[in-house]
């Protein structure tokens, strides 16, 4: 097929938020009788993208979709979200497996909080508390768990994991369906401006105009925004009524991520069953399991999974900051300026020693540590959750703040919100809230994206 030269909606990305958002704006015009036009001379929804479907930080995430935030606005936005998971769990490749928030004392008021706001807004989980309880509960699942410092447990009943890429090709195939065209090999080079508004975008395979212009594109997302001219800084208002000038709109962190090659069937529950996503927060040291030698006397945390997709006991750590090269970083987050992605000794020996602190059959295994690709890079905005608003016009930025996998409700949300239907779910992620100092509040986690 011809590069269509004009579109009603053009959408860069074919991750989660490009898909999901041409996906529904197909069923809109549909709703309203209009069947989306899909030809070189009249297209109305294309996404495009410099490589392909899932070729970015949708086909390497960890794929784990949860409900656990400290944030009011988060919390309902991944109820949402997880609603959209549980509406086709065989085209997304979903396993609602549930989610586990294994946590030390000092996060034990947070979890408290989060969990008396799952209740209010009918998301189902149960909360253990106290040091005995929590070893109870968790042998009741793993007759072999050991981890020490836990003195609660939020047991999310929805939520789980998906394959990245097969998730992410049944989303593309509902997108076709809609209406949608995926022109994959076009990278966007510049842009065309009328007034304010962007008029068409310059790509690899020539001039693309557009009515609406749509951007997800992850960790990309400072590209983009650059090449728009956007803002570099911003200045936030805090809490106190105080201002912070000139601070950094994109922040980059390495994303620590791995599998351990084993059976997946090697993480079973007590019930010979597929158990939570476990997401352990401590603050008992940690000890090497290849030589005994302190790792960390800090609080840590790791999460894992079971994964048929990766092969093995999947899932990560904390990230860290990208100090350095960070406009190389933009230019390519996954190119040879950016940090390896597939992570040294210091996180395998880091993680499979957690591993063996939480169960016993992690002991010894370490060796196992896998070298695939997992994790990456993370593109994050000053406060590190997303924002989903208009800039130039016509241009409706989706900067997910490296929360994007488990948000698959999010292109709904902004399909309604380009359509003029406007969403509530959206509103606290609005760019303004730096400015009005309407930030989320700020739990007792470790993870910036928590």
């Amino acid at each position: 097929m011809a590069t269509p030269t004009r579109v009603k909606y053009l959408i860069i990305g074919a991750g989660i938020h490009g898909l999901s958002t041409a996906w529904h704006l197909g069923q809109h015009m549909k709703a309203k009788g209009q069947e989306p036009r899909n030809t070189d001379e009249a297209c109305d929804i294309l996404i495009i993208d410099k490589d392909g479907i899932a070729s970015g930080a949708s086909g390497i995430a960890c794929g784990v979709v949860r409900n656990n935030y400290y944030q009011p606005a988060m919390r309902e936005l991944m109820a949402h979200s997880v609603s959209v998971w549980e509406s086709d769990p065989e085209a997304f490749s979903y396993n609602p497996v549930g989610y586990m928030q294994i946590s030390h004392e000092g996060m034990h008021e947070n979890i408290c909080e989060i969990y008396e706001q799952q209740k209010a807004i009918g998301y189902e989980s149960s909360l253990i508390e106290g040091k005995d309880d929590c070893t109870a509960y968790m042998k009741g699942i793993f007759d072999d768990w050991q981890a020490q410092g836990i003195t609660s447990v939020l047991h999310e009943k929805k939520g789980g994991y998906a394959n990245n890429t097969k998730a992410m090709y049944g989303l593309a195939e509902k997108a076709e369906a809609a209406g949608a065209r995926i022109m994959t090999g076009t990278e966007v080079t510049g842009f065309q401006y009328s007034g304010q508004s962007v008029s068409g975008v310059e790509t690899s395979k020539g001039l693309i105009e557009c009515d609406e212009l749509i951007v997800g594109v992850g960790p990309w997302a400072k590209t983009i925004w650059d090449m728009m001219d956007l803002p570099k800084t911003v200045d936030i208002k805090a809490a106190d009524g105080s201002m912070h000038t000139d601070v950094n709109m994109w922040i980059y962190w390495s994303l620590q991520e791995g599998t351990l090659g084993v059976d997946p069937n090697f993480l079973k529950n007590n019930e010979g069953g597929m158990p939570p996503v476990i997401h352990v927060d401590t603050d008992a040291p940690l000890i090497s399991d290849e030589d005994g030698s302190v790792i960390s006397e800090d609080p840590w945390g790791i999460y894992y999974k079971p994964d048929f997709h990766f092969n093995g006991v999947q899932g990560g750590a904390m990230p860290f900051p990208v100090e350095q090269d960070a406009d190389k970083v933009a230019v390519d987050p996954y190119g040879p300026a950016s940090p390896d992605f597939v992570v040294g000794p210091e996180f395998a020996h880091m993680w499979s020693s957690a591993l063996a602190h939480c169960q016993k059959r992690f002991e010894g295994k370490g060796h196992l540590f896998g070298k695939e690709p997992s994790g990456g890079i993370g593109s994050f905005t000053p406060d590190s959750f997303p924002v989903f608003d208009r800039f130039r016009e016509n241009v409706y930025f989706i900067a997910d703040s490296n929360h994007g996998f488990k948000m698959l409700g999010v292109g709904a949300l902004v399909a309604d919100d380009i359509m003029g239907k406007g969403s509530a779910l959206l509103e606290p992620f609005r760019f303004s809230r730096f400015a009005e100092g309407k930030l989320h509040p700020v739990s007792n986690s470790p993870y910036p994206w928590s």
